[in-house]
């Protein structure tokens, strides 16, 4: 199924149910009856970079679509009201049951998130992240399995998220 951009799905005003919701520019949807203005922004999500003690990568395998099965970095949208700190503590704490020690910002990147057919755009920002633990740790929530990995154990094809992708090379480079 091919992606579905904003623009071309949005038909009626959310404000006032008008069909005369019309595109204002590459970016935004206007009503001309009662002049709301909609723009296309990006979503913000975070993803940890976070190693073992032989310098592994933490590597999860989704448990949900887009892309179920194939591999990702911890991590997920930020909350309305959230940090991008706390949300990371909070991705891995659900995800793994994993509490952390200390994070760094190391980037960031764009990326498009197909889910049920439609384009959300994201900005990603990953974190260095050291756990207090990696013992113990638990496949929850919509993460069917994790492993560590070297660089030359990761299959780059089963990465599909072009930020997640370069933030996985980013790791192994620094």
């Amino acid at each position: 199924m091919q992606p579905t951009h904003p623009l071309k799905v949005l038909k009626f005003c959310p404000k006032c149910g008008s069909p005369a919701f019309v595109a204002a520019s590459e970016r935004s949807l206007k009503c001309s009856d009662c002049g709301f203005h909609l723009f296309v922004n990006s979503a913000t999500a975070v993803a940890a970079l976070v190693p073992n003690k032989e310098g592994k990568l933490l590597l999860t395998t989704r448990g949900v679509e887009p892309d179920y099965g194939k591999l990702d970095l911890p991590g997920g949208f930020v909350d309305p009201g959230e940090t991008a700190e706390e949300a990371i503590e909070r991705e891995l704490l659900e995800e793994l049951g994993m509490r952390v020690k200390s994070l760094e910002y190391v980037g960031a990147a764009p990326n498009e998130y197909v889910f049920s057919g439609f384009s959300v755009f994201t900005h990603d920002m990953v974190f260095r992240v050291v756990p207090e633990s990696v013992d113990g740790l638990k496949a929850m929530d919509d993460i069917l399995d994790f492993g560590f990995y070297d660089e030359n154990e990761i299959n780059l094809d089963l990465v599909p998220a072009p930020s997640i992708k370069k933030f996985v090379k980013q790791f192994f480079e620094i």
